[in-house]
């Protein structure tokens, strides 16, 4: 009866931490650590990574909200962002975003998700959407062109074939690239850009 009460106070939450199921069921810290492993044994609560779960019956979460919660502060970008804006054709099978902490990688749910450092005074341009019912931060187009370039500039990301410019407005691309207060960066841009 406890395990169905405690289910229900927790499916409508999505994405917890373990501070979060402390606080919505009242619990100590042993009583906490009990229940995560009675939950994860019982099917109830899938890990998607330390510290962070969802609640199996709900479905998993969409894979741009898991993406602003596995890893924050972040916002999707890059690859990811273009390819939701069809500013590039590819298809994108890792998301990625950007973050001002340490790059990471993380698999979760079967999906991989990729997080690139950048400056912190680049960090913005991005957008609140909504998608399966949850607000994610993305990018706004010309700002994950802009990300896009510095990291091919730093050659650490491909160049992509083909891009459709129509969808974007250059003063604004120019607006991110200059945030990144790099002379090289600008410069290498206006030839590559």
């Amino acid at each position: 009866m406890k395990l169905l009460e405690n289910h229900r106070i927790l499916a409508g939450i999505g994405i917890l931490t373990t501070a979060d199921i402390k606080r919505y069921l009242g619990l100590s810290d042993f009583a906490l650590r009990k229940l995560i492993w009675r939950y994860q044994k019982h099917g109830v609560l899938v890990k998607l990574r330390n510290g962070l779960y969802t609640v199996k019956c709900e479905g998993e979460p969409g894979s741009f909200l898991l993406a602003n919660k596995l890893y924050q502060p972040s916002y999707l970008s890059f690859e990811t962002a273009l390819s939701y804006y069809s500013v590039i054709p590819e298809t994108v099978y890792t998301i990625v975003s950007a973050t001002t902490r340490i790059t990471r990688t993380f698999n979760s749910l079967g999906r991989d998700f990729s997080y690139r450092k950048i400056k912190k005074q680049a960090y913005g341009g991005y957008r609140v959407i909504k998608t399966g019912g949850a607000a994610v931060l993305i990018a706004e187009p010309e700002k994950a062109l802009a990300d896009q370039l510095y990291f091919i500039f730093l050659r650490k990301a491909g160049m992509f074939d083909r891009i459709n410019m129509k969808k974007l407005r250059r003063s604004l691309v120019w607006k991110y690239i200059r945030q990144f207060q790099n002379d090289k960066f600008i410069k290498w841009s206006k030839s590559a850009f």
